[in-house]
């Protein structure tokens, strides 16, 4: 059998990417650019915020070449395949907002198991290969830039030319030296409509941002409390926020995903959230990224959308829970109860 050239596997890979359902594939090599003295910086300055693991690996990170090492520690890698999975949908109707990645299953669950296959094809042909979703120390976002899939907007986050912004991505890292695509351009021009959607003004100049103001990061990532000053702009987000992903104008052609495991799920009022159990949380978010944040965390961010949104007949909940165990959802829940009272004491008809 005839060993197919670089450039025919980089075919057969491609093919067998839009095989298992990725909407975008791209090839680059690692030495490509990674905005690495703005990352150093960002470091630095702390706008990570609690996401230690971004200070660890960066010899990785840095240089994607050492992906891959020989015994002795020599980087072999050579080439990063990267490959996209449309996840848009409409949000369902309901009183609070998740992330639209986050609506239904957990996407690295389904993303791993496909990218493991690109990576066998990769082995049978005699080259060694490893895949990652968010699994190890990879900027995705610049390398699937260079890899043409699109370009970094204002946001930072990928923006694809025919997609928009809802693009999941994944990684698989190769001793083989693939012919690399060529980069994406910047479209953003003068448009700045992902800064000025932002409720905390996370984006601090064009392409740079300050995770700690982030509402998904401070959501999700933060396992403390949510600084007072952010708790109104949550509005009614009990997971991530969306706002410079949807406003972006290059999802005017975005496309409905056709990954059903990624459908939204049903969750059940706020109220009901506040008093689970831990049993009962562990049954409604197992398999989604829900699950990721722990109960205490959810019921905090239930407790702060409540705040925000709340009515008279949420009062008893979020009594309720401010008794709780943890210092962190009482707390909470405390600010959403005068939230809601001061709220209905503009609103005479409905005092309680």
């Amino acid at each position: 059998m005839v060993k197919p050239s670089p450039l025919q596997l980089k075919e057969l890979l491609r093919e067998e990417s839009t095989r298992l359902g990725f909407a975008a594939f791209g090839v680059v090599a690692v030495e490509a650019p990674l905005r690495q003295k703005y990352y150093e910086q960002w470091l630095a300055e702390g706008q990570h915020g609690d996401m230690t693991w971004l200070e660890r690996n960066n010899d990785r990170r840095l240089a994607p070449q050492k992906l891959l090492s020989s015994e002795a520690g020599e980087p072999l890698a050579r080439s990063l395949v990267v490959v996209g999975l449309n996840y848009f949908q409409p949000e369902p109707a309901r009183r609070y907002r998740i992330a639209k990645y986050a609506l239904g299953r957990d996407y690295h669950n389904v993303m791993i198991k496909r990218l493991r296959r690109l990576a066998a094809l990769v082995r049978e042909n005699g080259s060694e290969a490893r895949a990652y979703v968010d699994t190890g120390p990879i900027l995705e976002k610049p390398l699937s830039a260079m890899a043409g899939l699109g370009w970094q907007g204002k946001n930072t986050l990928l923006i694809h030319p025919k997609l928009g912004t809802w693009l999941l991505l994944g990684v698989v890292v190769t001793t083989l030296e693939l012919p690399p695509d060529k980069a994406g351009n910047d479209h953003c021009g003068s448009c700045t409509a992902c800064m000025d959607a932002c409720p905390t003004k996370a984006i601090t100049a064009p392409y740079q941002l300050d995770a700690r103001r982030c509402l998904a990061y401070l959501l999700i990532e933060h396992h403390g409390p949510i600084p007072e000053e952010f708790r109104v702009a949550v509005g009614n987000r009990l997971f991530g926020c969306d706002d410079c992903l949807d406003v972006c104008p290059w999802n005017r052609w975005a496309q409905a995903t056709r990954e059903t495991v990624l459908a939204a799920r049903e969750y059940p009022e706020l109220r009901e959230m506040l008093a689970w159990t831990e049993d009962e949380y562990r049954t409604h978010t197992q398999g989604t990224p829900l699950a990721r944040l722990k109960l205490p965390r959810l019921k905090r961010n239930a407790a702060i959308v409540l705040g925000n949104i709340g009515a008279a007949e949420d009062l008893p909940a979020l009594t309720l829970a401010a008794t709780d165990a943890d210092a962190v959802v009482a707390e909470h829940a405390e600010w959403a109860i005068k939230q809601v009272r001061s709220r209905l004491a503009r609103e005479p008809a409905n005092q309680v």
